[in-house]
């Protein structure tokens, strides 16, 4: 079995004092863990968490391991636009630069009927509109701050999801006439954050804001909790599933820490970061820093200006 991509001591060892790190979901699993990693390595580091009373759960952790580690809670709930807003304002009085932003969080095979606040499909509502506001909002601190980074955490999934194709269906994103189903919903946000990331790629250039979308591998966190039990996941299923290429949080780390801070990520703006995963094509199960997604509708051009068009007309609609 393939050995997971993983990061030099060499880059986590870098130096990061004075750099201001959002990652969005980071109360727990890969979230958590690249949190912990970047304080350890002297950014000031900002938990950006629906459950604050979990994130400072995570931040006393994270001191008790490294005592001068720099880091906060700042409320965010990606399934409510307003909060979304009231976050990037109350970040930017505090904050005068942003040097990176990891949109993180997600949820995974939502049940039908399942909304946001704004009343969007739950999957593409929080892993792509509210990381595409959240996003916009902060893209000027992002300028003011250059280089910076934006690294949306998308999924292998947004190629196949237990055999559902990724597509992103542009005038019925939430499902309203077709038949709902979660693997479908899913594949199709995790779409939207590989071309959220090639849009922002072709509107960022020449910003040195540097924007790209990875695959962490599939790793054992509370995201199979819409799928299963969690206690099948991480007890009685787990030394089956690590057979099968479960991995462990640092691992699926690995590749959000490489796109935030390994230099020659800035000459691949907009492309796409793979740890192992599960592809239409077999040669890409190995993945790869940067690799080409096997999907045909990754490298759509058109759609990526369509979902963007659509994207910005729907937050701006929420106001």
């Amino acid at each position: 079995m393939a050995k997971p991509h993983m990061c030099s001591p060499d880059l986590l060892a870098r130096d990061l004092s004075g750099k201001t790190i959002i990652v969005t979901g980071a109360n727990s699993g890969i979230g958590f863990v690249t949190a912990k990693q970047l304080a350890s390595q002297g950014a000031h580091v900002v938990l950006a968490c629906r459950r604050t009373g979990e994130g400072d759960k995570r931040v006393a952790e994270i001191k008790s391991e490294h005592a001068n580690a720099s880091c906060e809670v700042m409320k965010l709930d990606l399934g409510d636009l307003d909060s979304v807003r009231a976050f990037a304002a109350a970040f930017q009085e505090r904050h005068p630069s942003l040097h990176g932003l990891i949109n993180n969080a997600g949820v995974m095979n939502t049940s039908k009927g399942m909304r946001t606040k704004q009343g969007f499909e739950m999957q593409i509502g929080v892993n792509h509109l509210g990381h595409f506001l959240l996003t916009d909002l902060l893209l000027e601190a992002l300028k003011r701050s250059a280089p910076a980074r934006i690294v949306n955490v998308s999924s292998c999934y947004h190629d196949k999801a237990v055999g559902r194709e990724g597509k992103i269906v542009i005038d019925d994103l939430h499902f309203e006439s077709r038949k709902y189903d979660g693997w479908e919903a899913y594949a199709q946000s995790k779409l939207a954050n590989v071309l959220h990331a090639k849009g922002l790629a072709k509107r960022l250039e020449g910003t040195s804001v540097i924007a790209v979308s990875v695959h962490p591998g599939w790793v054992r966190t509370d995201l199979a909790k819409h799928t299963m039990p969690l206690f099948v996941q991480n007890f009685v299923m787990r030394p089956v599933l690590k057979v099968m290429g479960m991995i462990e949080p640092w691992e699926g780390a690995q590749t959000s820490l490489y796109a935030m801070l390994a230099d020659d990520v800035a000459e691949h703006a907009g492309e796409y970061y793979s740890q192992l995963g599960m592809y239409r094509v077999k040669s890409a199960a190995k993945g790869g820093w940067p690799m080409k997604s096997p999907n045909p509708n990754a490298h759509d051009d058109a759609m990526v200006d369509k979902l963007w068009e659509q994207s910005a007309a729907l937050v701006s609609a929420s106001q």
